[in-house]
């Protein structure tokens, strides 16, 4: 018969139909799974200990998976917990589930799988040569590792199979691979590896690999010994041979090889069917195991605070010279700096929309013209008062700066805000980005609850 998995969305919090949801249920999944973060938002999430998804839409998925999951006795895996999965962002959502049960009067066993690593641990794999950068990432150093405020570990499958073989009804994974939510219980059950994986992998983006592409509907997987087969679960949607292959390469650095948690998937030859009804067959994923266990770490540290001022310009002659007139605005801000503003640590920016706002240096249109451009003026020092400082005398400066051929002397930017300038928080690098050779059983302990509220 197959092994039937139901990802209801993208991400836990982006929601979903309730009709695709009930076609789900219909087809008597022997899982239900959910990817609920990832590293795309940035460090800030990680960093600052918050969910970049929103609580009450967090709970409306929630309760929909967690009810339906009960009474029909079937397994509900959430991975990357509260979108980084550090241990402030696992106990939000088990905050969020165990406030369903009881107001739904639910009652389960509850598996929580903690991805954090603790500080001295990654300090002695640095010290003993365990450790590998990946590629961008900066130098792990002991200093690097302490001013980290949120260190995570990517867990496989294993410890959400152990979650399993506990007879967990429900479990809330920290930071793990995000096709192993959907792949642990399949290779628990004797599945292939590579397919389990391969599937998961799709599933994890639920319909976003369909046509027309949605990160907020639901997507069935359906697993057999030698393929699995995929189809989506709105009569408005379908997936395509095309559509699964261009996902397969989504996120890879190499179009045929996925690396992850004990190995990579293989798939020079895989091959793509359709096998009508908008469900495609995939077969040939490999499994490449590694010699050693390396679990992917990450962690971010605080480097400052920013403030924003968002305008737009739409001065021909502003425009066609607006690289000069930033970097000279650029200047005389650093020449007018209050003693306030420390020099070496305040940083400043320009993002023009309009003119490679987007990709910046690496943007191949270098020479689109435009009639209008969206300014936003970046400012990130040690503190508020120095941001606000140095995003405060950028703003006034551009506002006001006179360049050839400027006919408007009433000021050279239209703001949409009032007041223009907005603090946006406390910014986050990522400090660590790298590899570390551990066996999964030494990082991600199991808490097992029984739920009765």
């Amino acid at each position: 018969m197959g092994f039937t998995i139901l990802s209801p969305t993208a991400i836990l919090g982006y929601g979903f139909p309730g009709a695709s949801f009930r076609r789900g249920l219909a087809c008597n999944p022997d899982l239900i799974a959910v990817d609920a973060g990832s590293v795309d938002p940035g460090p800030y999430y990680l960093g600052a200990g918050k969910s970049f998804t929103d609580r009450a839409a967090v709970k409306r998925d929630l309760e929909l998976m967690l009810v339906a999951g009960i009474e029909r006795g079937i397994p509900l895996v959430v991975g990357s917990a509260g979108g980084a999965g550090a241990r402030p962002h696992l106990q939000w959502t088990v905050d969020i589930v165990t406030e369903i049960a009881t107001e739904k009067d639910l009652r389960f066993r509850l598996g929580t799988i903690a991805a954090d690593i603790a500080p001295q641990q990654l300090q002695q794999a640095l010290a003993e040569g365990r450790v590998q950068a990946l590629t961008g990432a900066p130098p792990l150093t002991a200093e690097s590792i302490d001013q980290s405020s949120g260190l995570v570990g990517q867990m496989g499958t294993e410890p959400i199979e152990a979650a399993l073989e506990a007879g967990c009804d429900v479990i809330i994974a920290g930071r793990a691979y995000d096709p192993a939510v959907f792949a642990a219980l399949p290779i628990l059950r004797g599945y292939d590896r590579a397919l389990a994986l391969h599937m998961g992998k799709i599933l994890e983006c639920a319909t976003i690999a369909a046509l027309p592409g949605s990160g907020a509907d639901c997507a069935l997987g359906i697993l057999e010994r030698d393929h699995f087969v995929l189809q989506a679960l709105s009569e408005t949607r379908h997936f395509t041979p095309t559509s699964v292959a261009a996902h397969s390469l989504y996120e890879k650095s190499d179009p045929y090889l996925l690396p992850g948690p004990g190995g990579a998937l293989d798939l020079s030859g895989v091959r793509f069917e359709d096998i009508g009804e908008g469900r495609v067959a995939v077969s040939g994923s490999r499994f490449q195991p590694t010699d050693q266990s390396w679990i992917k770490v990450e962690g971010a540290c605080p480097v400052g605070h920013r403030s924003v001022s968002i305008a737009g310009a739409r001065d021909p002659a502003m425009i066609a010279d607006i690289d000069a007139i930033l970097e000279q605005v650029q200047q005389r801000v650093r020449d007018q700096l209050p003693a306030s503003v420390d020099p070496e640590a305040g940083q400043l920016y320009f993002h023009v929309y309009g003119k490679h706002g987007v990709m910046g240096d690496a943007e191949p249109a270098r020479h689109s013209p435009a009639h209008e451009l969206g300014i936003v003026i970046e400012a990130v020092a040690p503190d508020p008062g120095q941001a606000d400082t140095l995003c405060s005398l950028a703003r006034s400066t551009l506002l006001h700066y006179g360049y050839p051929g400027r006919l408007c002397t009433g000021g050279n930017l239209a703001f949409p805000f009032s007041p223009s300038d907005i603090r946006a928080g406390q910014v986050y690098t990522f400090s660590v980005y790298h590899l570390l050779q551990a066996e999964p059983e030494e990082l991600f302990p199991l808490q097992v609850t029984e739920i009765r509220p």
